[in-house]
């Protein structure tokens, strides 16, 4: 495996069925960066117009899921307010999940994640991973 498939998404290969154009696929997912350094692993997530109370994050066998479902509030009518008519109406509610499968070396009890100016942050730390085991083989 080498540095870039390391952190697949399963999520963006789903829907993949050798269509040649799928921008609606790239449109609805946050972009992410993901680097890897001495001693961990950071990617950085866009979520603009979203808090840390929108987004959920997972890490169960070895896969990491990202994800957010967020409804707008229901406006109250205000007699006051100047009604209008609705053209079009598509922030409704938004929602999506990526997941990413793990490098073996990260260590799942230290992710730490933050959010700041509609950027998420996750840490993953790494640990060291056992060396291959080489087995003896008797003569019968």
């Amino acid at each position: 495996m080498n540095e870039l498939s390391l952190f697949n998404s399963l999520f963006d290969n789903a829907f993949d069925c050798g269509m040649p154009d799928l921008t609606w696929k790239t449109a609805r997912l946050p972009k992410v960066d993901v680097k890897e350094n001495k001693d961990s692993y950071s990617l950085q997530m866009d979520l603009p117009g979203a808090t840390e109370k929108d987004v959920d994050i997972e890490i169960d066998h070895g896969v990491m899921t990202i994800s957010s479902v967020k409804t707008a509030e229901k406006e109250e009518k205000n007699e006051k307010k100047e009604e209008g008519k609705w053209l079009i109406r598509e922030r409704v509610q938004s929602q999506f999940a990526r997941r990413f499968t793990l490098p073996d070396d990260v260590d799942e009890t230290k992710v730490t994640a933050s959010f700041k100016n509609g950027v998420l942050n996750v840490t993953m730390a790494r640990k060291a991973l056992p060396e291959p085991k080489k087995i003896a083989i008797e003569v019968a």
